[in-house]
């Protein structure tokens, strides 16, 4: 059975991850432990998901040096320290604690922002003058992300050339590639140049390079230092990515990257608590931690302006722009930031879909699902480059500008984004409806489209209930109710806008799919909603993570929500650390599967939103807990992408990690900030200037503090506590510009009262509040 009372010593889970990575933007090292890499399948140095690097050793005297520790000192940059042995004693090949007692050390220190600075510092820790040949082995494949671990499918004519002087050397990989293509009537001629140059500079003597090594004749009196700076400069379409960071630059850097991140944690809201006995440690750490890893995914080179920025979806393999996962991300993290809601709708409208062209899964109107810049895509083996198979992404873009306009209720912000969201939600009444059934659908018309194309988009993750795939086209529950939720908050967004009639279309269309989304997907017997309507609109009854999307939205009915929210915390369906996709009772049930078994924090915060907007605050803080206990096992508090869905039992102490889980993952980042939201009720208004509360904190959350929390042009910090009775109530601290601060439930709470409603308000009123 799961665990049902907090567990404040749990274990800590130690992945000790096979790669290393240290990153930022569109540039990506990926290591071995020992901070090197040798052609393995997911190492080198990877820009726009191109691997420039694919070997990149150091020797000493013909052997590896004895890494003694490495790490990350933030995302972008890393550490290393390596020992070797001197010269006369290797012969014999020392034991390790003999070469810490005569070693020449070798540190490496590694700073990325576009491009790559490497500091190599060498000191001999002997009493001797020592004599000896550091190299540097590498080579450069120019292998898309995808080919790293499968067949090579691009090929071109890569150069090589060196390039000596006493200042400065350099080493010039270059790759030209073209690729012919005839693809469901898109031909055309695609081509890329890609390059990378090493500069080595600062060594006393100029190195020399021969059979894909450089090669170092150094020379150390007994404490002397050694020194060589290597700028590592990507060249993509000719344009040379120089590196920000010069020699000794771990802390703060008076470059643009440094500047960014730094108005960024700055103007982000702090959260701290006074507890320590309790899981609040873990949740500041959580919250914490979510602001630094957001700002290491951000992808510049999309930036609109400082504080118009959006992210890549995920570390190492989704490096890219995924439409639902960014909108995703946007609205999770309004709580710390509406920078990324403002970066993110005017990159995907700019995105938005302008012809129909089956290739590229591409309508007028439709929302983009993804935007790769690797050599299959540019070159066009693959539609990725523009790729629009996805139905979610359109729903969740008109939500997501309702969003900014609740959290800024700043019209001319807004008012950008109103006609590209009702063109997406006009592509989803066109294109999605196959069958005429009121309900959206979706089949690829791509001959490499995705199979599935709603919130679990792997190609076997929508399934019968003996297990066995269901055709296409599909109408999954959620994706009903991604479109209600759209289609409301967008009317509620044109109304302010006085465009009356729109928005009373939208309002009904939203209530008419609501009315009907009950009487198709409901399923009495089982007390859940069914996953999804199969070609012949009978009920696909697989009981599975779909439904909390259909509670999150609002579009379950509200007679039906205790019975649907119970059927998730069974034991078949909720392992402890969260709620599985797939009932562990289905014949397609594994724990390691992306979509048929795991766990994905990302789906939890919708669940607590949805359980909060019923009132429902026993499963609020039930699966709130679930995902703290969870990050309290992880490094950092980092919540991984996913993990496999073993019960929390005397057998499992702790979960599986998904073997290639994304972390940091950007919606599993932004997913604490969610939990956050429904703990304490918080919901903005900003047209009217009104912040609404409502906490319930637990046991192990017993107090915080938002200190800067922004609102329209307020800020305030608000003080929120556990009373001794159990209640809980807040104090505003300190408040700076036109902002109420209401207690007020949820409209849609089953458990308030009117007198409760009433007294709240007027408790709203009382100094403090």
């Amino acid at each position: 059975m799961p665990a049902e009372s907090p567990d404040h010593s749990l274990v800590r889970l130690r992945v000790r991850p096979e790669t290393i990575y240290v990153s930022k933007g569109r540039t990506v090292l990926a290591t071995g432990r020992d901070g090197f890499f040798d052609n393995g399948s997911d190492q080198g140095l990877f820009v726009h998901q191109t691997r420039l690097l694919s070997r990149y050793r150091y020797l000493i005297n013909g052997r590896p040096p004895y890494p003694v520790s490495i790490s990350n000192v933030a995302q972008h940059s890393w550490l290393g320290y390596y020992i070797a042995p001197v010269p006369k004693a290797a012969k014999r090949r020392p034991t390790i604690s003999e070469t810490a007692q005569e070693s020449i050390e070798l540190r490496l220190s590694r700073y990325v922002g576009e491009g790559l600075h490497e500091d190599v510092d060498l000191v001999n820790f002997t009493q001797e003058k020592v004599q000896f040949m550091l190299e540097l082995d590498l080579d450069a494949d120019f292998a898309d992300q995808d080919e790293t671990h499968g067949n090579r499918r691009q090929s071109g004519r890569q150069t090589c050339k060196w390039m000596e002087g006493e200042e400065l050397s350099e080493l010039t990989f270059e790759y030209h590639a073209h690729h012919g293509y005839d693809h469901q009537n898109e031909k055309g001629t695609a081509s890329i140049r890609r390059g990378v140059r090493l500069r080595f500079s600062n060594a006393t003597m100029p190195p020399r390079y021969r059979n894909g090594r450089i090669a170092f004749d150094v020379g150390l009196a007994p404490h002397e230092r050694w020194h060589c700076c290597i700028d590592i400069i990507p060249v993509i379409e000719g344009r040379d990515l120089l590196s920000s960071y010069r020699c000794r630059s771990f802390s703060p850097q008076a470059n643009d990257y440094d500047r960014r991140t730094q108005r960024f944690l700055s103007d982000a809201p702090r959260f701290s608590s006074p507890e320590s006995t309790t899981l609040a440690n873990v949740v500041i750490g959580a919250l914490e931690q979510a602001k630094r890893d957001l700002d290491a995914l951000r992808l510049y080179d999309l930036d609109c302006a400082e504080r118009a920025w959006t992210t890549a979806a995920g570390l190492p393999v989704y490096i890219a722009l995924f439409g639902r996962d960014t909108l995703t991300v946007a609205w999770e993290a309004a709580p710390v930031t509406t920078d990324i809601m403002r970066g993110t709708l005017p990159v995907l409208a700019g995105l938005q879909g302008k012809e129909i062209n089956d290739w590229r899964d591409e309508q007028p109107g439709r929302m983009l699902h993804e935007a790769h810049t690797g050599p299959l895509a540019s070159l066009n083996y693959t539609p990725k480059a523009r790729y629009y198979g996805s139905i979610t992404t359109s729903g969740f873009y008109p939500f997501v500008a309702a969003q900014l306009w609740h959290w800024t209720g700043d019209k001319n912000l807004v008012r950008p984004y109103v006609d590209p969201a009702i063109a997406a939600l006009k592509w989803l009444d066109a294109f999605c409806d196959h069958d005429k059934d009121g309900f959206c659908e979706y089949k690829t018309r791509s001959e490499l489209g995705l199979e599935n194309q709603a919130w679990k988009d792997s190609s076997d993750a929508i399934v019968y209930e003996d297990g066995s795939q269901v055709p296409k086209p599909i109408a999954t529950c959620e994706e009903q109710g991604i479109v209600y939720a759209a289609k409301m908050n967008l009317a509620e967004v044109l109304w302010w806008f006085d465009r009356g009639d729109e928005a009373k279309y939208l309002y009904e269309s939203a209530k008419e799919l609501k009315k009907r989304f009950s009487e198709a997907f409901w399923m009495e017997s089982e007390g859940f909603f069914a996953m999804a309507l199969d070609p012949d609109r009978r009920q696909v009854s697989s009981i599975g993570s779909n439904a909390l999307h259909c509670v999150a939205t609002g579009i379950a009915d509200t007679a039906l929500v205790p019975r649907t929210l119970k059927r998730l915390f069974a034991e078949d369906m909720f392992t402890g650390w969260g709620v599985r996709t797939l009932s562990s009772q289905h014949p397609a049930f594994n724990p390691y599967s992306y979509h048929r078994g795991t766990v994905w924090p990302v789906e939890h915060g919708p669940f607590a939103i949805g359980a909060y907007r019923y009132g429902c605050h026993d499963y609020v803080e039930r699966v709130c807990r679930s995902q703290f206990e969870t990050a309290a096992l992880f490094d950092f508090f980092r919540l991984p992408e996913c993990i496999a869905g073993h019960q929390r039992d005397q057998d499992h102490p702790f979960p599986a990690v998904y073997p290639a889980a994304n972390s940091p993952q950007a919606w599993s980042t932004t997913t604490v900030y969610t939990l956050l939201q429904a703990l304490l009720g918080l919901q903005p208004f900003a047209p009217l200037r009104m912040l609404f509360v409502d906490p319930h904190l637990p046991a192990w959350l017993p107090e915080i503090t938002i200190s800067d929390l922004r609102v329209a042009n307020a800020i305030v910090t608000i003080r929120f506590f556990r009373k001794s009775n159990g209640s809980s109530d807040y104090k505003v601290l300190e408040k700076r510009g036109w902002l109420h601060v209401v207690r007020q439930p949820s409209p849609w709470s089953l458990t308030a009262s009117y007198g409760e409603r009433a007294k709240d308000i007027l408790m709203s009123l009382a100094p403090g509040h």
